[in-house]
């Protein structure tokens, strides 16, 4: 009971104190990418330390620095974002859910770094926000995806949502794909029962998305699967390999409504 109620304070306060200082740092540098530096050094590290989390990290070799990626990971946990904030130190946005825009501090400050916010209940306005993304990448922005939606409720890899492989074909930029294992054991969905321990995260291999013309699912299986398979690497479930894409409108299932 301590060790929760100690990380909702953490978290609260000190994303109050952290929050001055991105916005700070973005308009001393004309630059909002400088806001960076507060959220990966400083504002992360704290979030996995009051956690109790001891982060492992491997695969970062098969990056090459200053490449932007399109990373696309599994989501077990709400402490995924700091995790992959630490494990990745790239210059990265996410592409989140726009409802997060309203959040205050944290989407206040997403907002003002130009994360991206996408409307799943509004087509046009997702196709919009992707456009966006495009642009972000080729001013030499990475970004990282959650393709499931949503956070797995077992920890396993759940059928992929089709937009950020649209993303990825539109931009000609490699998928990188990212498991992560055990933020669902430290921090399970919907749920501030912390049990401290180890999260993992394996960075695989850039997939080339010029490499499958037009072939969205296929390219979606193939990133999918190399997920899974880092997943049981690392101790994790994997996944249903065959249950790849999700169902329109549908997050976490490919069964339709």
């Amino acid at each position: 009971m301590f060790r929760n109620f100690f990380c909702v304070f953490v978290a609260i306060v000190w994303t109050a104190l952290m929050f001055p200082l991105t916005i700070i740092a973005m308009i001393v540098t004309f630059n909002r990418s400088a806001s960076m530096i507060v959220v990966q050094k400083w504002w992360s590290p704290v979030l996995l330390w009051a956690g109790g989390a001891k982060l492992e990290v491997t695969g970062l070799e098969n990056l090459q620095k200053g490449t932007p990626y399109i990373f696309v990971s599994n989501h077990q946990s709400t402490i995924d974002i700091p995790v992959l904030f630490v494990a990745l130190p790239w210059d990265t946005r996410f592409v989140a859910k726009k409802m997060l825009k309203y959040v205050p501090m944290l989407g206040w400050y997403m907002w003002a770094a130009k994360f991206i916010f996408v409307d799943r209940g509004n087509h046009r306005e997702a196709v919009r926000s992707l456009d966006e993304g495009g642009a972000q990448i080729r001013s030499g922005i990475s970004i990282i995806v959650f393709p499931e939606g949503t956070r797995s409720d077992d920890r396993r890899v759940m059928p992929f949502k089709k937009g950020p492989f649209a993303l990825a074909m539109k931009a000609g930029v490699a998928v990188v794909p990212v498991a992560i294992e055990g933020s669902g054991k430290l921090m399970p969905k919907n749920s501030w029962n912390i049990t401290p321990g180890p999260i993992r995260v394996s960075v695989g291999k850039p997939i080339p998305a010029a490499h499958f013309a037009d072939n969205r699912e296929l390219l979606i299986r193939e990133v999918r699967t190399a997920i899974i398979e880092q997943n049981l690497a690392l101790g994790g479930l994997g996944g249903d390999k065959n249950d790849v894409v999700a169902a329109r409108g549908r997050e976490g299932s490919s069964k339709p409504m």
